[in-house]
């Protein structure tokens, strides 16, 4: 979906659950750009932000994530050389379903949140993941670290 002025519209989630060494990141690789990034997708006409963030989480990833609050709204230039906005929310795992590789995600991966900057290829991506995962080894509270 397009805004009025021609933003392509997209939401996404910073899933978040605690793991062993500390809280783990949900990622996806992408193989039509070869890159990782967090789970995002346009907006449907007449869907939510909040609504289109879950269901692109559900569909890339096969999580049936629980919404927490909106953390950002990033505007960039598409490699297509159009704006885009994306809007990104917090998440914890609410249950795990069935996941198959494809065309548009072919590897799900859960990385520990000190080791995704590493791995992420997008600034904006890595941005968001230092300013607000979770430091505690338990529940995600998503307070900005900064």
């Amino acid at each position: 979906m397009r805004s009025d002025d021609g933003t392509e519209l997209a939401a996404g989630g910073l899933v978040v659950r605690p793991g062993g060494s500390g809280p783990e990141v949900l990622l996806v690789h992408r193989p039509r750009y070869d890159d990782w990034s967090l789970p995002k997708g346009k907006l449907r006409r007449g869907e939510s932000a909040a609504a289109a963030a879950l269901r692109e989480v559900e569909e890339e990833t096969g999580v049936r994530a629980v919404l927490g609050p909106e953390l950002a709204a990033v505007t960039y230039t598409s490699p297509k050389g159009r704006p885009k906005q994306v809007r990104w929310f917090a998440m914890t795992v609410g249950e795990v379903g069935r996941w198959t590789p494809t065309a548009e995600v072919d590897v799900v991966r859960w990385v520990p949140a000190t080791e995704v900057a590493s791995l992420l290829t997008y600034a904006a991506d890595r941005d968001l993941v230092e300013r607000f995962t979770p430091t505690t080894r338990t529940a995600p509270d998503f307070r900005p670290t900064t």
